[in-house]
């Protein structure tokens, strides 16, 4: 038999000991002892005698461990010692996955007493999942996330041909005639070429409306000459590679149709939830995105203060706080990340048209040497707080100098534009800063990886180093 023994090490206090077999079987556990020879020896007869190995398995709790490993190597067992993060990642990781239904049972019956403040009661008409609008808007970002990795796949394949089909049909985005090019002929050089100029004029108009004209043909026969040119001592399959482009060409079209289809659907639903538009006549804020940002935030009534509806979003600063000291960390992801996304984007939106917003973000970024995204969340904060008390009041969001005077989006895109406008020059003096104090605090607890101009910590070979006689 091979025992373990997991000592929870005190350094003022009883230790607590857990007997285990191999197999992971606990023989007893909660046992307390202290570090006296009487205690150590009462707790190693207690052993089964029959057992072939002994093995300790310990944290270093400051010092307290050392006479403990040292008592009961002279025993003659092994002695393991983990470190700190280890065992409280294995403590988490039980608590994750052990599951069973009367415990849980017991847990979600004891919430009220045991974490009441967790509690959030749902209000009348909260459908969760079940409301369309929350229902739709989820269904249109999982929609455009899909259409964007397939535009990636179109970009990679496009680089095959070359780098100058960029130029031509773009990349990323791509425009509806763009995609019918690719859809109708794959980027094929050989088939641009037996549809000709006059043929392919007019599929560009009849594609984009007449944005497209004889210009766009010209310079994409051009690209195809330069593919062929090339590629003439290479010898690549271009019908193969135009039927990958083709297939992802549709997929791009056939999403971009069910997005619109949805955007028609998601304005009939957000009209019926925000008659006044309330969420909408926010800065940086239309229709889809306003619909977003009500659909993942439910009705906002539904929260005791505005703090909480921050909260909500996940956008407010962690805490770590002990005894005199307390630092403010990274934003809690607490929330729903659609909801964060909707409200970062129209955040990074409404810089350029409210100047409150925009003076904000000018001192974070310019004074305070804050990264784009770290100044962009905390107006987001500042942004949700905004919308929910203008549907609190039920009144539309009314743009306001930083003195206070109301102005029109007009003029607020024209003082943002004059006096909050963060050029590069101004990014790149906070780059060192960044880097220097990344450097300053090293690794965390979390990240015990050692960064890479760091010093061995021994030889680089398991083989003692000889040196050379002198």
């Amino acid at each position: 038999m091979k025992l373990r023994l997991g000592i929870d090490v005190a350094c003022r206090a009883a230790h607590q000991v857990a007997c285990a077999n191999e197999a992971g079987e606990f023989l007893f556990s909660g046992r307390r002892f202290r570090t006296t020879v009487k205690d150590l020896e009462e707790l190693w007869a207690s052993l089964p005698q029959q057992a072939a190995e002994v093995l300790v398995v310990m944290e270093p709790t400051r010092n307290a461990w050392i006479p403990l490993a040292a008592w009961f190597a002279a025993k003659g067992a092994k002695i393991a010692m983990v470190t700190p993060e280890q065992s409280a990642d294995l403590r988490r990781y039980y608590h994750k996955h052990t599951k069973n239904d009367r415990l849980d049972a017991r847990i979600l019956a004891r919430i009220p007493l045991l974490h009441p403040e967790g509690l959030r009661l749902s209000s009348t008409g909260e459908l969760g999942p079940a409301d369309p609008l929350r229902r739709a808007t989820r269904r249109r970002r999982s929609l455009v996330k899909r259409r964007t990795a397939t535009a990636q796949r179109i970009d990679a394949l496009l680089e095959i041909y070359g780098p100058q089909w960029a130029d031509v049909l773009g990349q990323g985005d791509y425009s509806k005639a763009a995609l019918t090019v690719l859809e109708r002929t794959g980027a094929d050089p050989a088939a641009l070429r037996r549809l000709g100029h006059k043929r392919l004029t007019a599929l560009l108009i009849r594609a984009s409306r007449g944005a497209w004209r004889e210009g766009h043909a010209t310079a994409i026969l051009a690209a195809a000459d330069t593919t062929i040119a090339f590629w003439a001592a290479s010898g690549l399959n271009f019908a193969e590679l135009a039927e990958d482009l083709a297939a992802e060409a549709r997929l791009a079209l056939h999403l971009s149709e069910e997005i619109a289809t949805l955007d028609s659907r998601i304005g009939v639903l957000y009209s019926e939830a925000d008659p006044a538009g309330l969420i909408a006549s926010g800065p940086g804020m239309a229709t889809i995105s306003a619909a977003a940002v009500l659909g993942a935030l439910g009705n906002p009534d539904r929260f005791d203060n505005l703090a909480g509806v921050r909260a909500f979003t996940g956008l407010t600063p962690s805490l770590d706080e002990s005894g005199t000291s307390s630092r403010h960390g990274p934003p809690t992801k607490a929330g729903d990340p659609a909801l964060r996304e909707a409200l970062f984007n129209a955040a990074d939106r409404a810089r350029k048209t409210d100047p409150t917003l925009a003076a904000r973000y000018h001192r974070l970024v310019v004074t305070q040497g804050k990264h784009h995204n770290s100044a962009v969340c905390t107006l987001a904060a500042t942004l949700v707080t905004r919308l929910a008390a203008c549907w609190r009041t039920r009144t539309p969001y009314q743009l306001r100098d930083v003195d206070g005077t109301p102005i029109t989006p007009e003029q607020g895109r024209t003082i943002c534009a004059e006096h909050y406008t963060v050029t590069d020059a101004d990014r790149a003096k906070n780059r060192p800063k960044r880097v220097s104090k990344r450097l300053k605090q090293g690794t965390s607890r979390r990240d015990q990886e050692s960064p890479s101009d760091a010093p061995a910590a021994g030889p680089s070979t398991p083989n003692a180093t000889q040196r050379t006689p002198t």
